[in-house]
């Protein structure tokens, strides 16, 4: 891997989508030390940006010529645009190739419900869904307000650490639990907030790392997956398997676990979906997730591997298409010690993990990890 590249995140909406991509775009080419015309390939994610956004939005800055791959997989667009790119590299097909995710939802449209998913005609929206299944986990494992509070706070802390989260000032547990009510359970502060951004990078072969030389110190992609879920009897499912089965996918593919962690960028769209993914990931036990963060050992410096160093969906922000790339971004940089006062010691390996929205009967839609070694 290359050079990364990630704008602010934030509500921009005196700029537009073109400015967000290219802004992250040079500066993953700049920290790489090429310029447009070195790319083989490109790949961009998105969810709402216009047909052809890839050239659409990358043609005033020179990225013409060369294959252009625009993908769409919900929130999981950009992480599985660095798989094709990754595929491709692979395959032969392309030697050095840059993968972009942005968003811009200032002034873009929000999601439709579509009337022959019933669960979404009848106003069952994320944080609804989100809700009815942390209170079954409460129910059924014990999680606690007070645990799921936790991770917000974790996350925002980190995120005062990071210069491009959206989110920055710091949070207390009370605060947490005393914000607005979304969804019983879920406060206001426990759902992700939709944020304008870019991010990007630059994926290259070995033939490729020795054309270009030196620049950045580069990372390595150990292991990539993407699982679309199965059918389910409409029943909603408390903790999907798709997260699990693309992890063990991974983990072989790569020759490493979950012990071999430094660090994870997983999706916390709500925070009680990260205490979900420390248990699917294989960070603890099956119904531990709230003690692992009680314990704080999500934290950076917590003694585990640290969850979310970036801020997280929760305080990062989550521009849609942008968010699996800025989090691949944020584990090489934690690979290369770039981080400053959010940098974890010692870091090695980590992983991300994005989830891409759902489809009724299935039990998500798409489910994309990475694995990164220094």
């Amino acid at each position: 891997m290359g050079g990364t590249g990630v704008t602010a995140f934030g509500k921009h909406v005196e700029r537009s989508a073109a400015s967000l991509a290219q802004e992250a775009v040079i500066a993953a080419l700049q920290d790489t030390g090429i310029i447009p015309r070195q790319l083989d390939a490109v790949f961009l994610g998105s969810v709402y940006q216009t047909l052809g956004a890839g050239q659409r939005l990358l043609k005033d800055i020179g990225v013409v010529g060369m294959p252009i791959v625009n993908v769409e997989n919900a929130c999981a667009s950009s992480t599985t645009a660095v798989i094709e790119a990754t595929a491709w590299i692979r395959a032969g097909m392309a030697d050095v190739a840059l993968c972009v995710g942005v968003e811009q939802l200032s002034d873009g449209p929000g999601a439709t419900p579509e009337l022959a998913d019933p669960v979404s005609a009848m106003g069952a929206n994320w944080p609804v869904m989100y809700a009815i299944k942390t209170r079954a986990k409460m129910e059924r494992d014990g999680l606690t307000a007070e645990q799921i509070a936790m991770v917000s706070v974790k996350n925002r802390r980190h995120a005062m650490e990071n210069p491009k989260a959206h989110l920055r000032s710091p949070l207390s547990i009370d605060d947490v639990l005393g914000s607005r009510p979304v969804a019983d359970p879920l406060t206001v502060f426990e759902c992700c907030p939709p944020s304008d951004g870019a991010a990007a990078v630059v994926l290259l072969s070995p033939a490729g790392a020795r054309r270009l030389g030196g620049a950045a110190r580069r990372v390595r992609i150990r292991g990539v997956g993407l699982t679309s879920g199965r059918l389910t009897d409409g029943a909603v499912e408390i903790v999907p398997d798709v997260t699990a089965r693309t992890a063990r996918a991974v983990y072989e593919q790569s020759g490493l676990g979950p012990d071999d962690l430094q660090l994870c960028e997983v999706h916390d769209a709500f925070a009680p979906a990260e205490i979900f993914h420390y248990e699917s990931l294989g960070l603890c036990a099956q119904g531990e997730g709230g003690k692992y963060v009680e314990s704080g050992h999500a934290d950076i410096g917590g003694g585990g591997v640290a969850v979310n160093p970036g801020g997280g969906l929760l305080s990062r922000g989550h521009p849609l298409g942008a968010t699996g790339i800025a989090q691949i971004c944020e584990v090489a940089d934690q690979l290369r010690g770039r981080c400053g006062g959010r940098q974890v010691d010692a870091a090695r390996v980590g992983l991300t993990h994005a989830m891409g929205g759902t489809v009724y009967d299935l039990e998500s839609n798409a489910c994309a990890i990475t694995v990164l070694s220094a």
